[in-house]
Parts: C-alpha cells; structure tokens; sequence
C-alpha cells in the first residue's frame, strides 16, 4: 500500500507538492461542485419559482443557463488551460464558483438568479478539462486509468447524489442552501489546490484563437438554444431551424477558419486520430441515452407515484452506491484490457439496463428499479472513463487541456441533445396513445382538449380537475399514467437502440499513446 501511495520520483522537495493522490482530491472536490449543480437544482426548483415568483420559462433558464454557459466555454477553458497553466485556471475556477454560488444564495429575483447561474457555468468550465490535464500530468501512465477511474467515481456519485442531497437541504433548511454547500467545499478545494498541486501548460502555444472562440461558441449556442428550446418552439418551427442552420454556417466556417489559423483553438489533426473521433462520438451518444432517459424517472417517481423530491432521490441511490465500486473497477479493467472491450461490454449493459427500465409498470417497487440502476452503474462507468482515456489518451499531450474541453462539451452537449429529443418524442407518443386511453375509461374529450392534457400528462401529473367525483378523478389518473408510462417506454427504447449503436462504434477504438512529451512543469 505504501509503494502505491507514494508520490512519483521527481516530486519536489516541498511535502505534499505534486502528490498526485492529493492533486487527485483536489481536482475531484472541484469537479464534484460541478457535476451536483447540474443535478441539484432540478428538486430546488418548485420552492425558487414559488419564492421568486418565476415562471416556467425563467425556471427553464435556471438550468439550461448553466448548461448552455459549460457548453459553449469548455474547448476554451481548455486552450486557457493549456496557455497559462491548468492549475491556475483550475484554481480560477473554484473561486469564481464558490463565489457565484453565493451570489445565487443571496439573489432577490430570478434575473439576477439567472445571470449568477451562466457566470457560475463559465466558471465551471473552467474547472473540467484542467482536472484531466492536472491528472495526467500528475499520475504514472500505468496508474492513470486508476485515478481516471476514481475520478469518475466522484463524477458519477456526485451526479446521482443531487437529488438526495437537494431534496434534504430543501426540505429541511432552504433553497438557498443548495448552493451555499457550494462555498465550503470551494473554500476547502482552493486551500488544497494551492499547496498541492504542482503547476503544468503546454510548451509551445502563445496565443488565443479569438476568431476560433468567437465562431466555435456562437455554432455551440446555435446547436444547444435550438436543442433546449425545440420542445417549446417546435421542431419544424422557423426559429428552431433558424437556430439549427446558424449552429451548421458558424460551425462551417469554424472548420475552414481552423485550417487558416497559426494557433488554431482547435487543431483538427486532434481527429486525424479515428479513436479520439469515436471516442467524442461515444461521449454523445453515452450522454444522449443517459440523461435522456434518466430525466424523465424524476417525473415517473414524483407523478406516477407520487413520491416526495428525498424519496425520488432515494429510488436512485442504488445506481450511486453502483458508480462508488463501478468507476475504479473500470479504470482497472481499462488497464489490463485496454478500452475497446470494457466500453463495447458497457453499452451492452447499459442497453440491457435501458431495456428493463422499458419494462417498468406503474406499480413498480424499489427492487423493479435498483436492478437496472446497479446495471447502469456498472455499465456507464467503462465508458464514461474509457471515452476520456481514448479522446485525451490520443491526443497530443501538449493538447490535453483542448482534448478534455472537448469531451466535456461532448458530454453536455449529448446530454441536452438527449434531454430535448427524446423529450419531444415522449410527448408525441402521449399525444398519440392519450385518446385511447381516455376512450378506455369512458372520458369523453374534444382534440382541445386532448392537446391541453398531452403536455401535462407528459410530466407525470394527472390533469384532474378540482372538484372531479372520484370515479372520474380516478379514471382520469389512470388514463394519464398509462399514457405517461407508453411514452417513457417508448422514449427508454430509443435509448436501447443509441445505446447498441454505441456499443457497435467501441469495437473499433484503441488504447491511448503514453509516450508523448510530459508537459512542461512550474514552480
């Protein structure tokens, strides 16, 4: 144990300095601030829109504010990263987290709730794409699919762990506090960071690609507005194609601009390499049929069974407990097998686990639930860490920061691209199979009314109106879940299917280059 604990042999004189086991608590302190906002606030958000008087729509930006600001920032914080130092800008980031959170906490109005929440996404990006580039620089090669694999670990509970830790801090303190646990953490993240962590940057890039920042984040604003706002707008709408076909002419002439600038921001030879291709590929397609998924048992716990926002986080500790011993056991199974077996095994599991979600009746028990979800765990876990092995194993080492950015931006793009598709797709299916249902139990409805019910009923609620005489009330709740369950069956077999594409795509990775230059330390 001591000989696996031990700092590597050139670490400098000054205790502590260059650890890479602390540099690795200290990255994933940071990380775990960024992934448990993501999830989080979805339990906060009822009690912010009745104490801020917000509407849907503001409610919608709380969120997809911070998802869109990590979005179109983290191929950037990336190249920052890269330019002057991962850990200053990892360090930049903790504080400018922690201090945005508190912002939030202290906020009066969901404007200024909204604005603090797209700073606190910037200031998250910066914090992803450095913590993989400081683990590389800090592990052997032969340890870092282990560190990979814990990291990953706290990636993966610290996303689960939201809507426990949300529905607990909510019901028992304020709203405000999901956010304030944020400062602590950073406090103690910042103070281990700066004595810990031993500085690195890439040797020879000089410059930001400003017209690369520019077109990059604008064709990523287009592709991820269109994807959150598709559901309200309409996927045939002008402004959704509008939208789309501004994110296809920036992304365009980001592409053509990348093959005319010195310092380009990203360095389309990263993708002269098939597997760091695949791999950003298999990120999308990881995230797509996760989050996609995963978002609609929120509703299907709180609607259709009408558990509290601590229950539901409940429901779903058992994928947690699974990421806990999943992720590192990955990681190992990473070194001794090399990524293409463990990622093709995963999706297949995740497939699996997707396909018995499908099954789910209305009166499913926790035990109809925690089996699927421990498979998840252990299913998504080879990926998650396997796709960031091969996308920055591949890549250059002196593009490690660019090359982290990407499979970030990769995985929220994916996961929002998951979230509004299948979204949409669940809502058509309720729109098609409610009339029957309703038919079945003798409610008698017009196509108004049918259309008004569609969009509630796609969010778990039955629309029951007050006053109803309980057999129709009762008739009326029956309709709508069956409905709700037909359209998250459907939406769930659509993730089997991204899932098995995903698994078809891993077969033809490869392991990551550990021979490349080592980055270049300071101080």
């Amino acid at each position: 144990m001591a000989h696996a604990l031990a700092a590597p042999s050139d670490a400098p004189a000054r205790r502590g300095h260059g650890h890479p086991w602390l540099t690795l608590l200290a990255v994933a302190l940071g990380v775990i601030m960024v992934m448990l906002d993501g999830t989080v606030v979805a339990i906060a958000n009822p009690v912010i829109g009745k104490d801020l008087g917000a509407s849907l729509s503001d409610l919608q930006w709380v969120t997809s504010g911070y998802l869109l600001a990590l979005a179109v920032f983290l191929i950037t914080a990336g190249k920052l990263g890269d330019l002057f130092g991962h850990k200053s800008v990892f360090l930049v980031g903790i504080a400018g987290f922690a201090l945005t959170s508190l912002a939030i906490g202290l906020s009066s109005s969901v404007g200024v709730l909204i604005t603090f929440r797209v700073l606190q996404g910037l200031f998250g990006a910066l914090l992803q794409p450095a913590a993989l580039a400081l683990l590389r620089a800090a592990f052997p090669a032969e340890r870092l699919n282990m560190a990979i694999g814990i990291w990953g670990a706290a990636i993966g509970v610290s996303s689960a762990a939201g809507p426990i830790v949300g529905g607990l801090l909510v019901e028992n303190v304020s709203w405000q506090s999901v956010f304030f646990i944020n400062v602590p953490v950073g406090v103690v993240a910042l103070i281990v960071g700066i004595w810990v962590i031993k500085e690195s940057r890439a040797e020879s890039l000089s410059k930001i690609d400003l017209p690369g920042v520019v077109l990059l984040s604008g064709a990523m604003f287009c592709l991820v507005w269109a994807i959150i706002k598709a559901p309200e707008y309409g996927w045939s709408d002008a402004k959704t194609l509008g939208f789309l076909a501004g994110a296809v002419v920036l992304g365009a002439a980001f592409l053509f601009w990348q093959t005319r600038a010195a310092e380009p921001l990203l360095p389309l030879s990263l993708f002269s390499s098939a597997s760091v291709t695949i791999g950003t590929v298999l990120m999308v397609l990881m995230a797509f049929s996760m989050f996609g998924a995963m978002f609609f048992l929120t509703f299907f716990f709180q609607g259709v069974h009408g558990l509290s926002p601590l229950e539901s986080g409940m429901r779903m500790l058992p994928m947690s407990a699974g990421m806990i011993v999943a992720s590192p056991l990955a990681g190992a199974l990473l070194t001794r097998f090399g990524p293409k077996i463990p990622i093709a095994v995963g999706m297949v599991i995740t497939a699996f686990s997707m396909f018995l979600l499908s099954r789910l009746g209305i009166d499913a028990g926790y035990v109809d639930t925690a089996i699927p979800f421990v498979l998840l765990a252990f299913g998504l876990s080879p990926v998650m860490v396997g796709a960031t092995e091969v996308i920055v194993g591949n890549a250059p080492e002196r593009l490690s920061g660019v090359a982290g950015g990407m499979q970030q931006s990769a995985m929220q793009v994916g996961g929002s691209l998951g979230t509004a598709v299948l979204g949409a797709l669940i809502t058509g299916k309720v729109a098609d199979v409610l009339p029957g249902h309703l038919a079945a139990v003798k409610i008698p409805t017009t196509p108004g009314q049918v259309d008004a019910m569609s969009s509630v009923v796609a969010l778990g609620v039955a629309p029951v109106p007050p006053g109803a005489p309980k057999p129709v009330a009762d008739a009326l709740t029956q309709a709508a879940h069956l409905s709700f369950l037909d359209g998250m069956h459907f939406g769930f077999g659509v993730s089997v299917a991204v899932a098995v594409l995903a698994a078809v795509l891993a077969v033809f990775v490869r392991a990551g280059r550990k021979t490349e230059g080592a980055p270049v330390h300071v101080g």
